[in-house]
């Protein structure tokens, strides 16, 4: 029988759930058993697909298209898998579920309460679409004493009752803090939130207590005793200057150990190979250079923005042996600088990346960095608003059309970027309205793309028929690619049916290269996206002979 596993969170938020669930499926998946990985967070927003970068980190996209929580790119990172669409639920969605039925008579003339509909409808999730799975998991957004999490934490209560308590592990991280002036680490905090979570009727298994130092004997018979769990079940989650470490500090401390033992599993299960974990902290340990890159964005005021971004960057140099170190600069700083004071903030970095993004804050500056990466070959790589500040830069400064600009921003310009009218997705046609809603109206999800024989992007990916996740509505307009290639701008992937512009790159430019889909999706430790692989291959060579 599928075996259900639940982490809260307590004490404070962005104690790393995400994470620690991510590492728990990597264990778990390291021995053998199939694992599937969900994320349950109780905010009203459908989906993060309308929130700023800055207010819950980046939006992260499935193979199937979906717009999820930045921690869905955590489990397919750790547990080398592909979440899908129903692996993602908002307390909008499940309000929005229950009221479409309601409207829909579904309840027969009853009352819509909170208690059941809301918290069955939460159930229905938790328990639908699943595979006979060995584990499945659940990271539960938030902290437990959230207003929004009450009937997530409701449900999670009944559905322990309905399937067994012998079938459900409930993990709780919660935050032991140092003192430094006293010397000592506080425990009350955790107390306190463990009886938080009691007082809704869940006890805690395991406690998994983030510290910046290791938790000894007696304290954590201390947190067993007044907690309500074993000692054993007491996990320091310890900081670590590499996140790639985490899975193998767990399993030292036997947290899997712990995991199968509830579950009567631990007799049956095999050891688990931890050796690409081991290999991967290994050379990130000791890195053989260090290359410079610059992210020329705009939302570099927060790093969980560009998350999928920069551990792809670090996947890259890992397997480049190389430590990867980004600056991460604000596009729109560039805008005033004279072209004397760009080369000067720019020229340190041996690459430069512009990343996707949305509306028209810092796009002259983006401009101006790929024309300087153009002009001085250093290597560039533009993902999705990045490849079209390309098409505009060289629609302006090669082809000669001054006010080449993008229909997405408001100025007067001549659009060489266009909103997409019409696409395929799996054979289907889908045509987006004038005004139509914002949210899941873009080109979300895994679509295929042709690639030209002989080019870079062929060299990179070693074939011709490629599959790269896309979030988007706007695209190069194609009706240009005439007038880019007389200048030497290539266009050399596009989609099947050759209508919707995908990669281009400079042929005779050491290693320049856009792209309107987002690799970044899909770089693993230990198997990083190509791309990115090549760009800091690229970038190397370039610092070699400076």
């Amino acid at each position: 029988m599928t075996k259900y596993i639940f982490i809260l969170g307590g004490v404070v938020s962005s104690l790393g759930k995400g994470i620690a669930s991510a590492s728990i499926g990597c264990l778990l998946k390291s021995r053998g058993y199939s694992v599937r990985m969900r994320k349950l967070d109780p905010y009203l927003n459908v989906d993060p697909g309308t929130m700023s970068p800055y207010q819950h980190g980046e939006v992260f996209v499935t193979h199937d298209g979906a717009e999820t929580d930045l921690d869905l790119g955590h489990y397919e990172r750790f547990a080398d898998l592909n979440c899908h669409k129903t692996d993602s639920v908002s307390g909008g969605r499940i309000y929005y579920n229950v009221l479409q039925k309601e409207r829909r008579g579904d309840y027969l003339g009853a009352t819509v309460q909170m208690i059941p509909h809301v918290s069955n409808e939460i159930k229905t999730f938790i328990s639908s679409d699943l595979h006979n799975e060995d584990f499945v998991l659940y990271e539960v957004g938030g902290t437990v004493g959230d207003i929004e999490a009450t009937l997530f934490l409701e449900a999670i209560r009944q559905f322990r009752n309905e399937v067994g308590k012998e079938n459900v592990l409930i993990v709780f991280l919660t935050l032991l803090p140092y003192i430094e002036s006293a010397g000592e680490m506080k425990t009350k905090p955790t107390q306190h939130a463990v009886k938080t979570l009691l007082q809704v009727g869940i006890q805690p298994d395991i406690l998994l207590c983030r510290t910046q130092k290791m938790i000894s004997e007696d304290e954590r018979r201390k947190i067993a005793l007044f907690c309500n769990v074993n000692k054993e079940s007491v996990i320091s989650a310890l900081s670590v200057d590499n996140i790639y470490k985490i899975p193998l500090t767990y399993h030292q401390q036997g947290l899997d150990t712990q995991v199968l033992k509830h579950f009567n599993m631990l007799e049956s299960s095999p050891e688990p190979d931890l050796s690409k974990w081991e290999e991967i902290v290994k050379i990130s340990s000791a890195y053989e250079k260090t290359v410079e890159i610059a992210v020329v964005g705009k939302y570099c005021g927060l790093q969980d923005a560009y998350k999928s971004l920069g551990e792809a960057l670090t996947h890259a140099g890992i397997a480049n042996h190389a430590k990867v170190k980004v600056t991460w600069m604000d596009a729109s700083q560039l805008e005033p600088m004279s072209d004397e004071d760009v080369a000067n903030t720019l020229k340190p970095f041996a690459g430069i990346l512009v990343p996707g993004g949305f509306g028209d804050r810092g796009i002259e500056g983006k401009i101006r960095a790929v024309q300087y990466a153009r002009e001085n070959n250093v290597p560039y790589f533009g993902i999705c608003l990045g490849m079209q500040m390309a098409v505009i830069e060289a629609c302006r400064h090669l082809v000669g059309i001054k006010d080449a600009g993008s229909a997405e921003f408001e100025k007067p310009c001549t659009p060489v970027i266009s909103k997409m009218r019409v696409w395929e997705k799996d054979g289907v046609k889908c045509i987006r309205p004038d005004n139509g809603d914002l949210g899941g109206t873009m080109r979300l999800g895994a679509y295929p793309c042709v690639i030209q024989e002989g080019s870079l992007a062929h060299r990179i990916y070693g074939q011709t028929d490629i599959e790269e996740r896309h979030r988007h509505r706007y695209e190069m307009d194609i009706s240009y690619a005439p007038q880019l290639e007389e200048k030497g701008v290539v266009l050399s992937g596009k989609s099947p049916d050759g209508l919707l512009p995908e990669i281009i790159e400079i042929p005779e430019h050491p290693f320049f290269i856009g792209v309107q889909f987002h690799p970044e999706f899909t770089s693993r430790p230990g198997r990083p996206n190509p791309i990115f692989k090549a760009f800091i291959e690229a970038a190397i060579k370039k610092d070699i002979l400076l």
